[in-house]
């Protein structure tokens, strides 16, 4: 079983380039802008002198939040190239084996249509975050070297400037669970895709969103009600990672004393509250049953598409 799952999780990264291939690319443009920018700011000597003493003369915690805010920059890039590819990828992975006609051979191959379903979950859920996650790792490693190399060049610090404050572990371990936790909160929704995508005949992302627009707006119609919009809107855009709670003490600014502590990602992470949310079990379980209505579909239906 095991041995079958890695086997089809190297098909499916075989076949959807787009795995490793978006990232690259991502990674590839964020470190050319990078280098462009300090190329093109190399021209403002005075002014770069100033701005490195004072970087320089600045709170180390000050400077821990600036590159937190870039890390977190670089780490929001790649998640939203994830969710992008998680779509795409979950709405074709079982639409295109039909329609190439590939699935008569993998149906002659000793592997059960349940097998191949969970690859493909694994891979959405679960290996798509984490390659994107290994992107943005390796991506801000090169900003930093290149960052560094620059100031060196410059007359400053790079040791002192960068890597004493960065924040590397505390910004990893907290983009490591934020890529284990998304998928598995908008599983609901990679669940559907996949059931879409077994059953589609033809245009997967229109019948895969046309239900998710239409619904809520006929429920308010008919009904009044607003229950499977709120479902949505709470799925998307509130998940119970973030302890919010612990950030408000930032609205209190002029009190505010800011320390090493106080400034981390994975600190705001409440990981009891996520594990323990009702909304996040309910979810896993509805992803199982469109998975189990995705196996079936790919098991009876005919290869045509």
């Amino acid at each position: 079983m095991i041995g079958h799952q890695l086997a089809l999780i190297q098909r499916e990264i075989w076949e959807h380039r787009s795995i490793w291939l978006t990232p690259t690319v991502i990674a590839a443009v964020i470190c050319l802008l990078t280098l462009t920018g300090e190329v093109s700011i190399s021209t403002f000597g005075e002014a770069v002198d100033l701005a490195i003493l004072g970087a320089s003369n600045a709170d180390p915690v000050h400077r821990r939040i600036a590159l937190m805010a870039l890390f977190g920059v670089v780490t929001t890039i790649f998640a939203i190239g994830a969710m992008i590819v998680v779509i795409f990828y979950s709405l074709d992975t079982l639409y295109a084996e039909r329609k190439d006609k590939s699935i008569l051979f993998w149906r002659s191959m000793p592997i059960t249509d349940a097998e191949t379903v969970a690859s493909k979950l694994i891979t959405a859920t679960l290996v798509i975050p984490l390659a994107f996650l290994a992107g943005a790792i390796v991506t801000e490693l090169v900003v930093m070297i290149l960052t560094s190399i620059w100031i060196m060049t410059q007359g400053g610090n790079a040791g002192h400037l960068l890597w004493s404050s960065a924040p590397l572990m505390d910004a990893w371990l907290a983009s490591l669970f934020m890529a284990i936790a998304m998928p598995l909160w908008l599983s609901p929704f990679i669940g559907w895709f996949l059931f879409v995508s077994a059953f589609a005949k033809r245009s997967p992302l229109l019948l895969a969103f046309l239900p998710i627009i239409v619904v809520p707006m006929l429920e308010k119609l008919l009904i009044g009600s607003h229950l499977f919009y709120d479902a949505i809107l709470v799925r998307t855009s509130r998940p119970p990672i973030a302890d919010v709670e612990g950030w408000e003490v930032f609205e209190n600014y002029e009190n505010l004393q800011l320390t090493e502590d106080s400034v981390s990602l994975l600190g705001s992470i409440d990981i009891v509250g996520f594990l323990t949310s009702p909304s996040l079990w309910a979810g896993i379980l509805v992803c199982g049953l469109f998975t189990t209505a995705a196996i079936y579909v790919r098991r009876y239906r005919d290869e045509s598409y």
